[in-house]
């Protein structure tokens, strides 16, 4: 019995998800670097990023201004405080013959989550292909 085409010359391609530089078909990936089946690929994330807690200007003023009235000022600065995401994702796909990393800059947590997300979705890409 042979193995399954890498492609259906019948079926359309088209990209799916893109990870950073990467993007993602049902078949192949496509990077700066050359177009590769996605066959047998290796997906590896790390997330290389920090979660850090500020608080604006405009909280802190109005904590200050509303202090007077029975330390409602401090609920403003319960409110208002913001949580940012300052660094990157790394994500390498390794292959028959190439290797790439793309570093994909994040601003807030649920950039990283959907940044798993696609990866989990190339993963199932590639386990689903027969042969592998």
């Amino acid at each position: 019995m042979q193995d399954a085409p890498l492609v259906d010359p019948g079926d359309p391609d088209e990209w799916s998800a893109t990870i950073g530089e990467i993007s993602v078909s049902e078949y192949w990936i496509s990077t700066p670097t050359g177009q590769f089946p996605i066959r047998g690929t290796v997906w590896t994330v790390t997330d290389m990023s920090t979660t850090e807690e500020h608080f604006p200007a405009t909280a802190i003023v109005l904590a200050i201004v509303f202090s007077l009235f029975c330390l409602l000022g401090l609920l403003f600065l319960v409110l208002m405080k913001e949580v940012r995401q300052i660094g990157f994702v790394q994500v390498v796909v390794q292959g028959d013959g190439f290797c790439y990393t793309t570093r994909v800059p994040v601003t807030h947590p649920q950039d990283v989550l959907a940044i798993y997300d696609e990866v989990e979705y190339a993963r199932e890409l590639a386990d689903r292909l027969p042969g592998t």
